[in-house]
């Protein structure tokens, strides 16, 4: 048995946020001692890492919610699984081309001024002042 703060080590999850787990409902509400203390058996450990490694992949807890309960449900088929991680890897592609986009506008941006001038006349602070300087939309 692991108290909060065991737990919280073995996973490196703060405790506000594996309490926040437990209102969620995303983990099981724990046993308590006499002393009113959370006590957490090996499930809660896995469980828990599980909810760590989800939300490291950007995994909503909505969609770590639903995970779970297939999850809980081993006879359930796993295309619900498979749906909702091809709409995670969606949503990640969708960022990382987002991301591109904004890589190109912000060194083309900073290409523009050599650092010399004044800042009076920086195309940095002109380009960040006015977006028509942009050349493309982010």
């Amino acid at each position: 048995m692991y108290s909060i703060g065991e737990l919280s080590r073995r996973t490196n999850v703060k405790v506000p946020t594996i309490r926040y787990y437990e209102q969620t409902g995303l983990m099981s509400v724990p046993e308590r001692t006499h002393g009113n203390q959370r006590r957490y058996d090996n499930a809660g450990l896995e469980r828990l890492t599980f909810i760590k490694h989800a939300r490291e992949l950007g995994f909503t807890i909505e969609a770590i919610s639903s995970l779970i309960e297939l999850q809980d449900n081993p006879d359930r088929s796993c295309e619900a699984a498979t749906e909702i991680a091809s709409a995670q890897l969606g949503d990640v592609r969708a960022r990382i081309k987002k991301l591109r986009s904004l890589e190109k506008e912000l060194a083309r941006i900073a290409r523009g001024c050599d650092g010399e001038g004044k800042s009076s006349d920086c195309y940095v602070l002109e380009s960040l002042a006015d977006h028509h300087h942009c050349q493309q939309a982010h």
